[in-house]
């Protein structure tokens, strides 16, 4: 996992670095995803694409980074929110881009835990997989499955 990674050509010095010490994309199953955290990630997401396997969303940093705010000022609790539109249309424009491309995607931020209904909207997109706090999971899971028994997509 490639961290903040701001341009595909940082992450091909990534790539290169990681090359010289030895770890090899592809070799051994080795798998490179950047994080999706910043929104040249989504914007830039084809480009990113050709050089990385997959993508992981960090929505936090994603959300305060969208609307320009310190997601840990309490004056401005309010629009830190996963929820909110700009960072909901960030989040299905990168996940059609990977798609697309046949990369995975999964998202490893706090809204899922929070909000079972954004859990269900990333369901909703084709998400591949998303992290959960643990006393959370239960509940974000069952939400899960009802959407993709709605869906169609439950697993059996």
């Amino acid at each position: 996992m490639v961290p903040f990674c701001r341009t595909p050509e940082e992450g091909k010095k990534v790539i290169q670095v990681m090359r010289e010490c030895g770890l090899v994309q592809g070799e051994n199953g080795l798998e490179l995803y950047v994080m999706c955290e910043i929104p040249s990630n989504v914007i830039c997401a084809d480009a990113f694409a050709d050089i990385f396997d997959g993508f992981s969303i960090g929505s936090n940093d994603l959300t305060q980074l969208t609307y320009g705010l310190d997601r840990d000022s309490g004056i401005l609790t309010g629009i830190a929110d996963e929820r909110h539109e700009a960072v909901k249309e960030m989040i299905r424009m990168v996940i059609k881009t990977a798609k697309r491309r046949g990369r995975k995607i999964g998202i490893c931020g706090q809204g899922p835990s929070d909000f079972p209904d954004f859990a269900t909207f990333l369901v909703e997109l084709g998400i591949d997989s998303m992290s959960l706090i643990p006393d959370t999971a239960i509940k974000t899971r069952m939400a899960v499955h009802e959407k993709e028994k709605e869906l169609g997509i439950a697993p059996k």
